[in-house]
């Protein structure tokens, strides 16, 4: 259902970094076959367990010609770098995160200016969120 949902938005992903974790994986393999185009995919094992610091740092890494990632990994960290990262939200998005939360699959689409190294607290623009239990 979100590998739909994601391919729908018309989104062309460049990178797609997935936590090494088993869970995560089978859901990557899952949801990219609703991709027209499969997206460069990158196995991290610093996803997993990450602090929200731990991801800002991992972002930051990402190449500059990398324009848009799809990030797979574990809560707390996703729901609380989502948080973290956005400044602003188009319409009611971070309240609808605030109030239901990351569940799995639930995503968050985070816009921001600037080179990745440059990522840091509120500098982001959350455009979309979703999850299925809503």
């Amino acid at each position: 259902m979100a590998g739909r949902r994601l391919a729908d938005s018309g989104i062309d992903f460049d990178l797609a970094l997935c936590s090494t974790a088993t869970r995560t994986r089978e859901t990557w393999k899952l949801a990219v076959h609703e991709f027209p185009q499969r997206p460069r995919t990158a196995y991290e094992e610093r996803l997993y367990e990450a602090s929200v610091g731990e991801l800002i740092a991992l972002f930051g890494e990402i190449p500059d010609d990398v324009r848009t990632v799809l990030v797979i990994g574990h809560n707390p960290g996703m729901h609380g770098v989502a948080d973290v990262l956005a400044g602003r939200a188009e319409g009611d998005a971070l309240s609808r995160m605030t109030r239901d939360g990351f569940s799995t699959a639930a995503y968050a689409v985070i816009d921001f200016q600037g080179p990745w190294k440059s990522l840091e607290p509120g500098v982001g623009t959350i455009v979309d969120y979703w999850t299925p239990t809503a």
